[in-house]
């Protein structure tokens, strides 16, 4: 393998294991904000001891995910050099943006939020949350604004030629409002509160299933089944908008997702498949005639321009995608499913009766987190053979000057310290769920114990 094909795979790999903590922290803390909301509104006990046990786990998945996170930056100067030169000023502006205005707002509050519980007054302390709840949501606007510059560029010109081009920003807003920002934003956070949702779901199953902290599960499991619901419609919808976006403005992509070839012609939907890229066609596949075109344009007869329009070294690898993109839905469309028979069960009094169900719920906290990721693998690798979409070709964006013996090196220590921070974080989150919540005792009126 070359330095290119490894660079790829490094990066792939750091982003996928990272990615795993930010959206669970996004969803987490929605959640905090309810429980402690709920809290200081009815002064239940319970509610106390929910806040309290889940900031405990959200202080750890914010450690992992920054722990993860620092490596990225640096592979983008090792690894990524032209690519770097290239979007430096449009990167710059976001980032540093990400860092001043989100990282460090919910990195300062989180000390309250983690060890304030006596030492602020109980509304002091749920500000503290709701900021950083804010925070982690602010963090995740600059992230996306930067990767959607690179699949939809705008307010920007190209300033040199050749190795020494590079963009830069002529209107800071329409790079900010770039036209997939807010479809993918809003696809994202969707997919961040059903991973925190499904996950307290999980704990909380699995508590009911041991007959332990039954109250604490039954409520928790009610507010994340709540918050379920509401994600996995809000996933449906901001999908449908963004896949009107991708059809816009990145067709190879749409062609890609559904193994469109033919230039301009209605175009079905396959519940799935296997893409014969050779043949240029859906094996074994069950299809939906015009159901694409009904989606996209509101006509099933409408045409969509098919990966034919396109030069074969300008397509995406289109089996790949087509694996992903239906992966994450049919995973979405399971998760609608599954809250939705939740939130009926819990109408008619019988949420908590079937174990099945239970064991269900416990290992669903899977499902969120396969779909961000083929989610993401299929936005990613979609968008090849573009690292910067129209304007840089991944081929080129590399450091040439990094050797492929030495990309492999840091792959495999890489490999070893994230299999290394895995298992610590498995550990530590299977003692703090084994040791569950904490009965809390009052010192004084209007002071947290």
């Amino acid at each position: 393998m070359d330095a290119l094909l490894l660079s790829r795979i490094q990066f792939g790999f750091t982003v996928s294991f990272h990615y795993i903590f930010p959206i669970l922290s996004i969803g987490l803390a929605i959640i905090l904000v309810i429980m402690e909301g709920l809290y200081l509104k009815t002064k239940k006990q319970v509610y106390h001891q929910m806040t309290h046990f889940w900031v405990k786990i959200f202080g750890l998945i914010f450690a992992l995910g920054v722990a993860t996170g620092i490596v990225m930056e640096f592979q983008f100067g090792t690894n990524w050099a032209t690519y770097s030169r290239y979007v430096g000023d449009v990167f710059g502006s976001a980032l540093a943006a990400e860092g001043i205005f989100a990282f460090f707002l919910e990195s300062g509050f989180l000390a309250i939020l983690l060890f304030g519980w006596n030492k602020v007054k109980p509304r002091t302390h749920f500000f503290s949350t709701i900021m950083v709840c804010f925070g982690a949501h602010f963090s995740a606007v600059w992230i996306v604004v930067a990767n959607s510059w690179q699949q939809t560029p705008a307010g920007h010109h190209i300033v040199g030629t050749g190795a020494a081009a590079r963009a830069e920003i002529l209107n800071f807003w329409d790079m900010l409002f770039n036209p997939s920002t807010v479809e993918r934003l809003s696809h994202v956070l969707g997919g961040a509160w059903q991973a925190g949702a499904f996950f307290v779901l999980s704990v909380s199953a699995f508590y009911l299933l041991k007959k332990k902290h039954t109250e604490f599960a039954q409520k928790s499991m009610k507010i994340g089944l709540v918050v379920a619901a509401f994600a996995a419609i809000f996933q449906l919808i901001t999908g449908h908008f963004s896949a009107i976006v991708v059809e816009e403005h990145q067709p190879a992509k749409m062609a890609a997702f559904e193994a469109v070839y033919p230039e301009n012609e209605a175009a079905g939907y396959h519940l799935f498949g296997w893409v014969d890229e050779e043949e240029e066609k859906v094996k074994y596949g069950i299809e939906v005639p015009g159901l694409l075109s009904l989606l996209l344009h509101g006509d099933p007869d409408a045409p969509v321009k098919g990966l034919r329009n396109f030069p074969p070294d300008e397509r995406p690898p289109v089996n790949a995608v087509f694996q992903t993109y239906h992966g994450m839905v049919i995973i979405g469309m399971a998760l609608i499913g599954l809250s939705l028979l939740g939130l009926f069960l819990w109408w008619r009094g019988k949420l908590f009766n079937y174990r099945w169900l239970l064991w269900i719920f416990v290992l669903s906290v899977i499902g969120p987190q396969l779909a961000n990721q083929f989610g993401w693998f299929s936005a990613e690798v979609g968008r090849q053979p573009w690292i910067v979409y129209g304007l840089l070709k991944t081929s080129e964006a590399t450091s040439k000057a990094v050797t492929a013996n030495e990309v492999m090196i840091s792959l495999t220590m890489f490999a070893i310290i994230y299999l290394l921070l895995l298992v610590l974080f498995i550990y530590l989150l299977n003692e703090k769920i084994q040791h569950g919540p904490e009965d809390f005792e009052y010192e004084k009126e209007g002071q947290r114990a």
